[in-house]
């Protein structure tokens, strides 16, 4: 154990790669908490308290959903593009050889993959803001002039569009300088971020004003579920 630190912090390269990525990861949950201009945020409340989808897809976005902050499309677009690229390469010849190309042919669809990024971005950024713009997300929409509220929604869409394409940039820079995947990282960093919560819901839900059987029964099925 000494040895291995001992190596650990001789290691300069691997100190400032470990501080490299917590300083994104500073950014990252920075950017969480920064909510999209000219969004009523209250409105979600009733959507993320229920215990339904939105909340399982909020877990994703460590928070960032519920907040409907500039990173709350996450990285949701990287990784359906990245399957959709993946079952392609299948039926796709020209993409099975680019894999078989080696660095040069995973850069190549490297891009492919970023490029369709920011298409799925640009859809799920227009769906997000016009389904959640009919529910009454944009402050004071019922008075607003139809070219005013317009205008609102595409700042909306424009600034969902600008964090998730952030995120895939920190993402690379992670990947650069940092330790690990980047994209991967970041899902890691919202799932972490998200444990408080999750844990002080569960146990409001299944351990507050319980026996104390039944509180050791609960906690260890609970402590089960997370490991596995």
């Amino acid at each position: 154990m000494g040895s291995a630190f001992a190596n650990f912090a001789a290691n300069k390269e691997l100190k400032d790669r470990i501080l490299f990525t917590m300083v994104m990861f500073f950014v990252f949950r920075l950017g969480v908490h920064i909510p999209v201009p000219g969004v009523d945020t209250s409105i979600l409340e009733s959507l993320f308290s229920s215990g339904n989808l939105f909340g399982f897809l909020d877990l994703f976005s460590g928070g960032a959903l519920s907040k409907f902050s500039l990173f709350a499309m996450s990285i949701t677009p990287y990784i359906t593009s990245s399957i959709i690229i993946q079952l392609l390469t299948i039926a796709i010849p020209k993409l099975e050889e680019m894999q078989r190309e080696g660095e040069d042919g995973r850069k190549r669809i490297q891009k492919i993959t970023k490029v369709l990024s920011l298409i799925l971005a640009v859809v799920e950024a227009v769906a997000m803001g016009v389904g959640f713009g009919k529910r009454g997300l944009i402050l004071n929409s019922d008075t607003m002039s139809y070219p005013t509220y317009f205008l609102s929604i595409l700042l909306v869409i424009l600034a969902m569009i600008a964090g998730a394409t952030a995120l895939m940039w920190l993402g690379d820079r992670i990947a650069e300088h940092g330790i690990g995947n980047g994209i991967s990282m970041i899902l890691l960093f919202n799932i972490i971020a998200g444990l408080p919560a999750d844990f002080i819901g569960l146990h409001s839900k299944f351990i507050a004003d319980k026996g104390v059987p039944q509180n050791i029964i609960n906690t260890a099925i609970i402590a089960a579920v997370v490991v596995v």
